[in-house]
């Protein structure tokens, strides 16, 4: 895939096309990390985007309970040393 590299504002930018964004699930304002190898620049999304809004939306509709029991709950773990 073929862009150009253009000026945007006080920098420089490449425009990505849109097909592309849309297949890495990437948006305006998406996290990205931008690395340099050899003569390449590799652009790669930054994972686990969302999750901390995704957990607060779970925690306003309760949807975020305990799956499995605390399985120490009742456990007395006093007489063991850390």
């Amino acid at each position: 895939m073929k862009t150009n590299i253009v000026q945007v504002g006080n920098s420089i930018g490449v425009i990505l096309p849109s097909n592309l964004l849309k297949k890495l699930n990437l948006s305006l304002k998406s996290s990205v990390n931008i690395e340099i190898d050899g003569e390449s620049i590799i652009i790669r999304p930054e994972p686990r985007q969302g999750w901390a809004e995704a957990a607060m939306q779970m925690h306003a509709i309760e949807d975020d309970k305990m799956l499995l029991p605390e399985i120490f709950k009742d456990e007395d773990l006093s007489d063991l040393s850390w």
